[in-house]
């Protein structure tokens, strides 16, 4: 278990007692056939939820990843609320729990699709932004799984000019956690960056948008801290002045305290300040999770603000920047913000949860999804793994699951674990996705415009077709049907909606029918609808 997971498990059990009996009980009976999705990204290979699912409190675990307080049926109705609740599936009934309010479903039509839209133009309507559109056109790179926390200006640099080197597509390029002094600090740090303006000035010269990670935690005895805590702008210790010192997955910090309007523009000053003074392009929006506002010893300036409202309120300050990234969440679908899937390991079973939580994040709002860094975004996975017998077939498959998502993240370099024939494939998917950028970016308009998600279950686009339960293939938009290979198999079955498609290959289909597809190494199979 890594340091992230164990530091989010204490706030979970710290919070144990907001599972004691709510106010308000709901039992929703189901409609014939009727299944449910939704409350968190992070469960989206359980949905739809079917059997038993044990009680799921949205106040206090976010599972790494976006929590909204919207389920909504394969039958055309939803469940909403403005404040967090609790829910579970016993024997394959719905059970709802909340301190605020009695909730029953919304019939909104006949469908997944239905339940969505009518959710979405009621509760978060699309704001018509969307996120820089170079995060759709082009692949992204990050330099955590390379460099994990000894990121220097150096290795930064090689690893921009690989990528150029080995003929892949330019985009946006993230520096990960560890590259300033310390956290609350917006300067480098003088010994791994010599000269972070001049690196920076290179990256733009070779077409890349550099962004920074960053986090709302500021390290104690500092002179940020000292700052900070006598303007007031830090989350404080119950009833005292006293900022409060949070555990995390990095050790021990204080927090800003974003529910005062007067922090929440201080830190957009010192990020404007540093894209002033280096020419950063915007940030990567680390932590913010649920788990980290739980302790009912923190006192916040907004005195009615929980902790899915502290999540939301760091989630608010991405919107002024238009390149940013989001893991945790709450609320705030529709809006121009990134949002990653939490951090995957480097497994099979990993590249398997890819396209349900894509779905997932869609179905609860989040457009402009990514599908965390190709063959995995959790560095533990690969310590201890010997660097040159990793599995290179793991990694070309989840590199084509991201291909045709509206987003694909590098991380791990495919130059220096590959060989030729690998990485060959690698480029042509990164080519790939450039070539498809076009129509991805038309998706994420469209969404802007409508709010309908970029990746769609198959129910949602085809409903009432034989496809709720299907989770291993999807579609981009209304024209592309994708169907990864998502295990070490070289065939796959693919389910064909009503309809003429036609293949990656030419070939032409007519559905409905299931038709098994031999997908060696270098294929992927996607199908184009033209009738």
């Amino acid at each position: 278990m890594t340091c992230k997971s164990i530091c989010l498990l204490f706030w979970v059990l710290l919070a144990l007692p907001c599972f004691a009996a709510s106010k308000y009980e709901s039992k929703i009976t189901s409609l014939e056939g009727e299944k449910w999705w939704g409350g968190a990204v992070g469960l989206g290979s359980k949905m739809p939820f079917e059997g038993d699912l044990r009680l799921f409190d949205l106040s206090v675990e976010n599972l790494n990843n976006q929590n909204v307080p919207l389920l909504l049926s394969s039958e055309g109705r939803y469940i909403w609320s403005d404040k967090p609740f609790s829910f579970q599936v016993e024997n394959g009934e719905l059970r709802l729990y909340s301190d605020y309010e009695k909730m029953e479903p919304v019939l909104a039509g006949r469908t997944l699709k239905d339940a969505y839209m009518a959710a979405s133009a009621k509760h978060f309507p699309p704001s018509g932004d969307l996120p820089d559109p170079l995060f759709f056109s082009m692949p992204q790179y990050n330099t955590w799984i390379e460099l994990m926390y000894n990121q220097n200006q150096e290795d930064i640099l090689k690893y921009a000019d690989h990528v150029l080197e080995n003929d892949f597509p330019v985009g946006v390029f993230m520096v990960d956690d560890n590259w300033q002094k310390y956290y609350g600090n917006f300067d480098f740090k003088p010994e791994r960056f010599p000269d972070p303006k001049g690196m920076i000035d290179r990256l733009h010269r070779q077409g890349f948008k550099i962004m920074f990670w960053i986090c709302p935690f500021v390290s104690p005895d500092s002179p940020e801290f000292r700052e900070l805590q006598q303007k007031g702008f830090l989350i404080k210790k119950k009833g005292t002045n006293e900022a409060a010192i949070i555990p995390w997955w990095n050790g021990y910090s204080a927090c800003y305290d974003l529910s005062n309007p007067a922090a929440a523009e201080h830190l957009k000053q010192q990020l404007r300040g540093m894209q002033e003074k280096y020419g950063a392009d915007g940030f990567k929006f680390d932590a913010g999770d649920i788990g980290h506002y739980n302790d009912p010893e923190l006192e916040f300036y907004d005195k009615s603000a929980t902790s899915v409202d502290m999540c939301r309120y760091w989630a608010k300050i991405g919107l002024d920047f238009p390149f940013n990234e989001y893991r945790a969440g709450w609320k705030m679908g529709g809006e121009a913000l990134v949002q990653r899937l939490g951090d995957k390991d480097y497994s099979w079973n990993a590249v398997g949860l890819l396209i349900p939580d894509m779905i997932a994040a869609g179905l609860l709002g989040y457009a402009y999804a990514c599908p965390d860094m190709i063959g995995g975004g959790q560095f533990a996975s690969f310590l201890g793994v010997d660097q040159t017998k990793l599995d290179q077939e793991l990694i070309v498959r989840s590199c084509q699951v991201h291909a045709l998502m509206p987003m694909m993240q590098f991380s791990v370099a495919p130059w220096r674990i590959l060989d030729e024939k690998h990485l060959a494939i690698c480029r042509d998917y990164a080519r790939l996705h450039e070539k498809m950028g076009a129509y991805i970016l038309e998706q994420a308009y469209h969404a802007a415009k409508t709010g309908e998600p970029i990746i769609r279950h198959m129910e949602y686009a085809f409903p009432h077709q034989g496809f709720v339960d299907c989770k291993d293939q999807f579609m981009l938009g209304d024209r592309y049907l994708v169907a990864p290979v998502l295990t070490k198999e070289h065939t796959r079955k693919v389910m064909l909606p009503e309809g003429v498609w036609v293949d990656d290959t030419g070939k032409k289909f007519k559905g409905p029918k299931t038709i098994e597809v031999t997908a060696p190494l270098e294929r992927l199979p996607w199908f184009e609808k033209v009738k």
